[in-house]
């Protein structure tokens, strides 16, 4: 029987994220939208791993932030942000693999109790915030003690960047280790994980856009997904 993935719908760039997986891979699986508008939870229970996607700015009332700051959206989704702290409970609570990107990174910092700093600034945002549609590119260095070296092999890479949030480095979320950071700016975290994986399932968090990465064969985007795949086949 085929295994299942849950995809939380995004307003934005969704397609990237169905069309990251192959044919092969789609062989011993299917894919499914899991979708705030839908409000479609009776579909959690289908699923055996789950995928947190980017999009629009986390509501600041989830991490105590004020709601005005520099470039904030004309709008926030807060049922969004409620119905994808369901899936993030649900996956811990039944033990099923998780990968959040960009904003899924952002999400689960903030649902353990961490913060995020709002706005990168003028200077930052100019590697990092996507300009014109257009991913940035710039270096990584992983800690050679996480998942994400285990994975990947390598500690320094190259990835893309559409973000102007970070995880605030002076609080991050209860159980969370740093894997990754930007190589030239230290307070600029670019992966997370869990820091006592016992009794957990697979749970990895990057700030980049493995999904859409022109270089689908960059470990930083292959290798993260073959082994979140892994760990989705290997559920009995």
């Amino acid at each position: 029987m085929k295994k299942r993935i849950g995809i939380t719908f995004t307003t934005t760039n969704s397609k990237y994220y169905w069309s990251w997986f192959t044919a092969a891979d789609l062989q011993n699986i299917e894919l499914l939208e899991l979708s705030f508008q839908k409000h479609n939870e009776e579909d959690f229970s289908l699923c055996h791993g789950f995928i947190l996607t980017g999009g629009v700015d986390i509501h600041p009332s989830f991490y105590g932030g004020p709601t005005e700051y520099d470039n904030n959206p004309v709008e926030f989704q807060k049922d969004r942000d409620k119905f994808e702290e369901k899936i993030f409970r649900y996956s811990q609570a039944n033990k099923k693999p998780l990968l959040g990107l960009c904003r899924g990174l952002q999400l689960v910092n903030v649902l353990q109790g961490g913060k995020l700093v709002q706005d990168l600034g003028v200077t930052a945002n100019k590697k990092h915030r996507s300009h014109n549609n257009v991913d940035q590119q710039h270096e990584i260095r992983i800690a050679k003690d996480s998942l994400l070296f285990e994975i990947t092999g390598s500690d320094v890479g190259t990835v893309n960047s559409a973000h102007h949030q970070v995880v605030d480095p002076d609080a991050i979320g209860e159980n969370l280790k740093v894997n990754a950071w930007a190589a030239t700016e230290v307070n600029i975290i670019e992966g997370l994980e869990f820091k006592d994986k016992t009794d957990r399932a697979f749970m990895l968090c990057v700030q980049w856009h493995p999904e859409r990465m022109k270089d689908q064969q960059n470990p930083f985007s292959k290798n993260i997904k073959n082994s979140f795949l892994e760990s989705v086949k290997s559920l009995p």
